[in-house]
């Protein structure tokens, strides 16, 4: 029989609706039926791809002598984290400073008033590894609440008071300092793993926004070993198991140092920060490895997380037909099945397939050797090689599509949109693809007419239905994804949906001590409004809301927006140069802040032909501190950077400025391809 869970519009909890767990969804309900039966709340936070939820729910959630004990003892409450942020980064800092880490599933237990006084993550159903069972854990909570209420009571209040500490950004030194960009660069370089690329050990995760403050340090300064980083992380992250090599994506981190293994699902989010990453490091150094990644990662994302409107799924599963990663492993029997003899050699050298495997026996393709040793090796020209191999790649990845798919969830994550959008537009401005920009077109305008509803940006939308009031990030993300847009089409629509974004930002987002919240100030009360700051495993929201601030500011003059976004900035220098992989995306917005900006007006209509050769010439350089207006400077709703301002002997005209300041107009490709070139 179906629980409280059956309508909602969230794959996650959708999958908990058979339960016997007598699951509320987050709710006023769940919270007074919590008071009026004197019983604490178990709180149930995942997401549709995480592999140890399904394990939890499998073993406990599905079982009926657990499920009658939480229901006897406890009103118990499953949370989608994807759909309400605010309520995971709560109880994530709960968990966190409880036990010292935190993960999902993440399991909670509040008083009625929603304060937490236990947590921990995943619980197995028997004692082990000096975990205790999760029954054990329930039947031990309850008792406690009956036996020592004063007690989890007093630390309840202890906690709740810990977290409701919202970080100021004010700062007594009120000025940007490149040192600080400079000192970041030297901490990730003594951090840096040159053996295998990236940051920490195992497990890895990808720094997509690291990577992109490498590639603004090395633009500012020249300096080789920022973008040796860069390029050597993804380069090796390009040649491992953490990417599909046969049908393009990232799969979340890597279980091991060498970027192998992976942990098997694929998020939205990772995929757009990659891809876009990858269309940067190949601007920067021509590299085609990292452009073809990019265009694969991209196909992936087009085919198969693309609703038939124009939208992007949430996620992929890591699993299939009950096991972890086994639509994407290979033995040699099975590539041997599909591809003629000399090519499955071929290709098993090239992917390092083995009889014994790297996973459970099976194999994660991954490249351990290069075109030209393959030559040597085969007898073959390179380029013969290549060829073999993309026709094999080509014939596993649809011998592949008739395996059992991983799970889908086909949620629409605002936030998450804004970034898949910044990185079409940005790949359809860079190289000249009309398809991209089609796409990102598509994509924008199914953002603005389904998830504004009412007038009102809301979280996500999942069949037809929007839910949930959106959040800082989303403002942020798709404030900044409309800025892209515009910037590569000019039409003034997407410009000012930006404005628009930005304006509920400051309305209803900010903190008088700085910064801004992740709720909106109508939001339901939680025990305390959450401010994130740190950008892992996506930009947090205060600095998408300062990146696009700044953007503004400069398309506009407008103070309004660059005061608040340059107090936040200059407030987190310390913590960015302390902690660089934590606060990459800062780190990326005070290099934009720091200057110097280039404001580029183009004049004319963007149907022109001469006007698209100015466009490409400016978007041909990586030119990070570049902001664009377009089109003709009388229009309605046109950027104030386009006022004023004259065609040249009535052909499309460019100006270059910096600080509203700005050099001679040009109506040539290649002087204005030097402009940008000077300093």
């Amino acid at each position: 029989m179906s629980n409280r869970l059956k309508d909602q519009t969230s794959p996650y909890l959708l999958q908990h609706a058979e339960n016997p767990v007598d699951w509320f969804p987050w709710s006023t309900a769940a919270f007074q039926k919590a008071e009026s039966e004197d019983k604490p709340v178990f709180l149930s936070i995942g997401y549709a791809a995480c592999h140890w939820c399904h394990v939890m729910a499998h073993e406990s959630f599905e079982d009926p002598e657990v499920a009658a004990i939480m229901n006897d003892h406890f009103v118990n409450v499953k949370v989608d984290r994807e759909e309400r942020p605010d309520v995971d980064a709560i109880y994530m800092q709960a968990v966190t400073a409880m036990t010292g880490y935190g993960g999902w599933p993440m399991s909670v237990f509040l008083t009625p008033q929603g304060k937490p006084f236990y947590g921990g993550t995943y619980f197995p159903p028997v004692r082990r590894h000096d975990m205790p069972s999760f029954r054990e854990v329930l039947l031990g909570i309850a008792r406690a609440w009956r036996e020592e209420r004063d007690d989890l009571l007093a630390a309840s209040d202890r906690l709740t008071d810990q977290l409701s500490q919202t970080p100021a950004l004010r700062s007594a030194d009120d000025s940007l300092q490149t040192e600080t960009l400079h000192r970041a660069a030297e901490a990730l370089l003594r951090t840096y793993d040159w053996v295998c690329g990236g940051w920490g050990g195992a497990p890895k995760f990808p720094s997509a926004m690291t990577v992109e403050f490498l590639l603004r340090h090395h633009h500012r300064v020249g300096d080789p070993l920022a973008r040796d980083m860069a390029l050597h992380t993804l380069q090796a992250m390009a040649r491992g198991g953490i990417f599909d090599h046969l049908g393009g994506g990232f799969h979340r981190y890597a279980v091991d140092e060498r970027w192998l293994v992976p942990h098997f699902e694929k998020m939205l989010y990772d995929n757009a920060l990659l891809a876009r990453a990858y269309l940067h490091a190949w601007h920067v150094s021509g590299d085609q490895t990292l452009l073809q990644t990019f265009e694969a990662t991209i196909d992936f994302l087009l085919r198969e997380m693309r609703h038939p409107q124009g939208g992007f799924f949430a996620s992929l599963d890591a699993d299939a037909e009950g096991e972890e990663g086994t639509f994407y492993l290979w033995t040699p029997e099975q590539i041997q099945v599909v591809l003629p003899p000399e090519d499955a050699q071929l290709f098993m050298a090239a992917y390092d397939v083995s009889e014994a495997g790297d996973f459970e026996g099976r194999n994660v393709l991954h490249l351990t050797t290069s075109v030209e040793e393959l030559s040597q090796r085969f007898g073959a020209r390179p380029e013969q090689i290549d060829r073999r191999l993309r026709t094999s790649r080509a014939a596993l990845l649809e011998a592949r599509e008739h395996r059992t798919r991983p799970a889908l969830d086909d949620k629409i994550i605002t936030s998450w949109n804004g970034l898949a959008l910044m990185t079409l537009a940005q790949g359809a401005r860079v190289l000249r693809r009309p398809d991209l920009l089609q796409a990102a077109q598509r994509l924008a305008s199914f953002l603005l007419d389904n998830l504004m509803p009412q007038g009102r940006l809301m979280r996500s939308w999942y069949r037809d239905r929007a839910q949930h009031t959106a959040y800082l990030e989303d403002h942020a993300a798709l404030g900044l994804a409309m800025l892209e847009l515009y910037q590569s089409d000019f039409d003034n629509r997407w410009y000012q949906a930006a404005i628009h974004q930005a304006e509920e930002i400051l309305s209803h987002f900010a903190d008088p001590e700085g910064g801004f919240f992740d709720t909106r100030d109508e939001s339901e009360p939680l025990i305390t409004r959450p401010k994130g700051l740190q950008d892992s495993p996506t930009a947090s929201g205060n600095t998408l809301a300062v990146s696009l601030l700044l953007r503004l500011g400069a398309l506009t003059g407008d103070q309004r927006y660059t005061d608040p976004a340059l107090q936040a900035a200059t407030a987190m220098q310390a913590m960015a140069v302390r902690y660089p992989t934590g606060f990459s995306g800062w780190l990326c917005a005070l290099d934009f802040a720091l200057g110097p900006i280039h404001q580029l007006a183009l004049l004319g209509d963007p149907a022109d032909a001469r006007f698209q050769a100015l466009h490409a010439a400016a978007a041909k350089r990586f030119t990070p501190r570049l902001v664009m207006a377009g089109g003709d400077p009388g229009a309605h709703a046109a950027p104030s950077l386009l006022a004023h301002r004259e065609l040249l002997e009535g052909r499309p005209t460019a100006y270059l400025c910096q600080r509203f300041s700005c050099k001679l107009p040009v109506t040539s490709p290649g002087d204005l391809a030097m402009q940008l070139e000077e300093p």
